[in-house]
């Protein structure tokens, strides 16, 4: 299909009106967060090269990219309503152009950003992350209150530790011990008085410790003073916070899930929800374009600012809707990918409905 001037006409304005969208946001979400943010980064002496470059160019993408289903509706509503007051759609539908042929450039213009939203969050968004999450962490979270007790986990198959008390502010953890079974069978079992991770070595050493080993109905005892060891957990696993899942790239995200199933933490839902969520949210661009447009090509007495207001209700309807479906996910009161692609169905549906409504 070749693409006419009116085609061409209309993605531009599309973009347009997208970009105005996000830097209008940038500088809102910039302004806000400083404000809130200020006492923190003077009181942690926070250098202003790593505000700009380290969090802020680092946190906008991310922030963006979660609201840009919204950006692309407001943007459809805001340049169509004003094509529909200048009877641009009305020239264009009575020049021979059919309403479903009017859509291409909109449903062109949609998927490209669809496509480039998936990228951003599948790929490009997890790598920054990582920069912004070490600079949260080192100048914005107090984390020397940071403690877990009772801990107990499968940090790889067959072997189970428990720690009685961890803290993160010196990485120390007390009355460790590490269990190893086979087939069902405790083959080992390592006690240590005191832990603590080695950032330079990324080993812990254990103090005091003594292992007791059962082999051919026998048991081993030995003990010694001090040992490192390469104990495969790592103490900002204790202490990883849910926001910061964007750090992971799908192929990270896969790895997490499949740890976070051998250790029985409860977290897969979590990540599962997350994966399908980078997959499925991507598709309500399309959807929510198509309800913009049979929005908007409607003249009406309140012109562009009722139609702004019906589609600052629908998208934000939409965001409140799916969020609510992710908490059931993430939960794990329902499938992970049930609860990413029912939000899409309801307002596929919507849209569906609104375009045999529109005006023709």
């Amino acid at each position: 299909m070749k693409l006419t001037k009116i085609d061409l006409y209309i993605i531009k304005r599309f973009l347009g009106a997208f970009m105005l969208a996000l830097g209008l946001f940038t500088v809102i979400i910039i302004v806000f967060d400083v404000s809130e943010k200020i006492d923190e980064f003077i009181e942690n002496k926070a250098p202003f090269y790593e505000i700009i470059f380290n969090y802020y160019v680092n946190w906008i993408p991310f922030l963006l990219n979660l609201f840009s289903p919204v950006f692309v509706f407001i943007s459809v509503i805001f340049f169509t309503s004003k094509m529909t007051q200048n009877s641009e759609i009305i020239a264009i539908l009575a020049s021979g152009v059919s309403y479903k042929r009017l859509l291409v450039p909109y449903a062109i213009t949609s998927t490209f950003l669809a496509l480039f939203s998936f990228m951003l969050s599948a790929w490009v968004i997890p790598m920054a992350d990582k920069t912004r999450v070490d600079f949260e962490n080192t100048y914005i979270r107090d984390r020397t209150h940071y403690s877990q007790s009772q801990l107990k986990t499968q940090i790889s198959p067959g072997n189970i530790l428990s720690i009685g008390n961890f803290s993160l502010s010196d990485s120390v953890g007390y009355k460790v011990s590490l269990e190893y079974f086979n087939n069902g069978e405790l083959k080992s079992k390592l006690y240590a008085d005191r832990m603590n991770w080695n950032k330079k070595t990324e080993k812990w050493k254990l103090s005091r410790w003594w292992i007791r080993k059962f082999e051919d109905s026998t048991e081993v005892l030995s003990k010694g003073r001090f040992m490192d060891t390469m104990i495969p957990f790592n103490p900002e696993d204790f202490f990883r916070q849910h926001d910061d899942v964007q750090m992971f790239n799908l192929s990270e995200l896969d790895q997490m899930i499949s740890q976070e199933e051998m250790r029985g933490t409860g977290n897969t839902f979590f990540y599962s929800t997350e994966k399908f969520k980078r997959f499925l949210m991507p598709v309500a661009f399309v959807i929510l374009t198509f309800i913009g447009v049979s929005v908007s090509t409607k003249k009406t007495r309140g012109g562009i600012g009722l139609n702004l207001g019906v589609g600052l209700l629908i998208s934000f309807t939409f965001l409140l809707v799916f969020q609510f479906f992710l908490a059931y996910g993430s939960s794990g009161s329902m499938h992970p990918f049930i609860a990413a692609i029912i939000p899409n169905i309801i307002f596929g549906i919507v849209a569906f409905i609104m375009y045999r409504l529109a005006q023709k």
